[in-house]
């Protein structure tokens, strides 16, 4: 990826995507095939109010999209898209009232299917992983309706 392209990449993903950008997710490395991002601890993520901790759901939704994020890497075209088919998370400790720090890799990448898996950190300790699989679907992918 050019800079150029890094930089579009980067604003695509920061400030159009709506759900990014209400979470106030930040590209912080962007490589073919890795990506990390950070988001901010706020108010609207919390789940356990008793303890001001994270939502699970919340984490899910980011480490979904580190996985697309990071499938998104490969696109070829501005019309290539990607699909998700199964997203697993595992939870290994509450996420405190703090901002958190996810990473994704591909680990397989096929024709048509992509495997990523991605862990979620807090204070550069492991609060979750998971495992994401999805459809891609190039721009010249003649099954594609």
């Amino acid at each position: 990826m050019t800079e150029q392209n890094i930089e579009l990449f980067k604003q695509v993903i920061e400030q159009h995507i709506p759900i990014h950008k209400f979470l106030g997710l930040k590209l912080l490395v962007l490589e073919k095939g890795f990506v990390k991002v950070s988001v901010p601890f706020r108010d609207e993520v919390v789940g356990d109010f008793r303890r001001n901790r994270w939502h699970g759901g919340i984490i899910a939704t980011i480490m979904d999209s580190v996985g697309g994020i990071v499938g998104g890497t490969h696109f070829k075209s501005f019309e290539d898209k990607l699909s998700t088919i199964d997203i697993r998370v595992d939870y290994l400790k509450g996420a405190e009232a703090s901002s958190i720090i996810v990473e994704g890799k591909i680990v397989r990448f096929g024709n048509r299917i992509l495997v990523t898996k991605m862990k979620a950190f807090q204070n550069d300790e492991l609060i979750a992983e998971g495992k994401g699989v999805y459809n891609f679907f190039p721009k010249d992918n003649p099954t594609e309706k």
